[in-house]
């Protein structure tokens, strides 16, 4: 079973609800190889998690349309998914984000290049990968 989890693509789960921002973000992370799965609200992707679908990293918005923003999603995903990486973005400041972020997680201010976005996953999935190598 291992094998298999390895040879799976990694999957992000990306959520942002401004369409061109997730789709020029979906391309980029496609791009360097990842699968992902975008969703526009906090409510669909736990939904999505809920359903044990695969998530290797989470890329969200914090401010979203719907009852739950991503600061308050990435908590209910690390219920769901412990160590799951995050990555935040938002057009507001970093302090909103540092005040109820879950550990480990880092933030990308709005607008920001897609492509750094696919670094900032790959950097914060290493020490996830360690651990599951080793665990």
């Amino acid at each position: 079973m291992r094998q298999d989890m390895a040879r799976r693509p990694v999957t992000i789960l990306l959520v942002e609800d401004e369409a061109l921002i997730c789709e020029m973000t979906a391309d980029a992370l496609q791009d360097a190889g990842f699968r992902v799965h975008a969703v526009a609200s906090a409510e669909q992707a736990l939904r999505y998690l809920e359903a044990g679908a695969p998530a290797d990293a989470l890329v969200t918005d914090i401010n979203l349309a719907g009852l739950m923003d991503g600061l308050a999603l990435a908590w209910a995903a690390r219920q769901l998914v412990p160590g799951l990486p995050v990555v935040y973005t938002s057009g507001r400041s970093a302090a909103v984000c540092a005040a109820g972020s879950v550990p480990g997680s880092c933030f990308v201010p709005k607008p920001y290049d897609p492509v750094r976005i696919c670094g900032l996953v790959a950097a914060l999935m290493r020490p996830a990968e360690t651990m599951r190598r080793s665990g």
